[in-house]
């Protein structure tokens, strides 16, 4: 018999890694807590637990925090896509987290450009999630931490090799012989982070949920892709669908596809058997498999689609 575990992460079922990055003891930070849905993520623990290891081009995380725990300052090479699934979250950017900051609320999405320092913060008052897509197999190899964070990480017990793995001196850890602490970035290197003002980044790089919802009245949403409401090409397109977005029609693709459903209860025919995707859930859908997917009850109902696009991953294509 058929089961969906090789294609079908649940919500609830969810794991977690509480030592993920370099800011895991630092207070105001501490408390966050990291998931790899599929692909191998930018985690620096080997704590990490990866849920689909498959490489699609794209990697699918989350991010949970409680109300006032931050993420710290960092940057990646490929594109960070977040759309808020629970809760209200500041997003702030630049040197030291003070050139502007956006607030998005439940199923709202941000394309976060590359060559910025980006940090996130749980503003409201419960546990919060955040569904991230990062670009390329490898997540454009990792984060990049705004020199304070590195410092103050040091404080507190945890230094980050150059080999990108975290090293816990609480726990008797060292730095291997042959592996050195993780450099701070040049003053050469700090001066091309770009800190792009409010606007640019409310007009070109956010999408608000009820917009994506009145546009997908009778197809899907381009949210981001070559001529979506967000313009780029970071190696994967995202599409929104609502209830009279798609039909009950099976289909196929010949690229992966990952189904992230947001609000109400889609069900979803794959492998000759159906089941009951929640908001929450992640469904990947390999190339080449049939599948069909449609609203099991009446009421509200939204996903995110994410498909792999031929184009490489990398720094951020468009601005506007």
């Amino acid at each position: 018999m058929t089961n969906f575990q090789d294609c079908i992460v649940r919500y609830g079922e969810l794991k977690p890694c509480k030592t993920a990055f370099i800011d895991a003891h630092t207070p105001g930070s501490d408390q966050k807590e990291n998931f790899t849905i599929i692909g191998g993520g930018v985690s620096e623990s080997p704590d990490q637990h990866v849920h689909i290891a498959d490489q699609i081009g794209f990697n699918i995380g989350a991010a949970g925090q409680p109300p006032r725990v931050r993420n710290s300052l960092h940057d990646h090479n490929t594109a960070e896509v977040f759309f808020v699934l629970k809760g209200k979250w500041r997003f702030f950017w630049g040197r030291w987290g003070n050139a502007g900051e956006v607030t998005l609320e439940e199923g709202d999405i941000f394309n976060i450009p590359t060559g910025i320092f980006r940090g996130f913060e749980n503003i409201g008052t419960d546990y919060g999630m955040i569904m991230a897509i990062l670009g390329g197999d490898d997540a454009g190899g990792g984060v990049h931490w705004a020199p304070q964070v590195i410092e103050d990480a040091v404080n507190h017990g945890l230094i980050l090799g150059e080999n990108g793995v975290l090293y816990d001196s609480k726990k008797g850890d060292i730095l291997p012989h042959n592996v050195n602490p993780m450099p701070l970035m040049s003053d050469e290197e700090l001066a091309r982070r770009a800190e792009p003002p409010t606007m640019d980044i409310i007009l070109n790089h956010v999408a608000r949920y009820w917009d994506m919802m009145a546009l997908s009245d009778n197809q899907p949403t381009k949210v981001i892709g070559v001529d979506a409401l967000l313009k780029d090409k970071p190696g994967f397109e995202v599409d929104f669908l609502s209830r009279n977005s798609i039909t009950s029609e099976m289909r196929t693709h010949n690229k992966p596809t990952v189904l992230m459903p947001f609000r109400g209860h889609w069900k979803l025919h794959l492998k000759g058997r159906e089941t009951i995707v929640n908001p929450g859930d992640t469904c990947l859908i390999r190339p080449g498999e049939e599948y069909a997917i449609t609203p099991s009850m009446t009421g509200e109902a939204s996903l995110f689609r994410v498909r792999t696009t031929n184009d490489p991953a990398g720094l951020t294509k468009t601005a506007n």
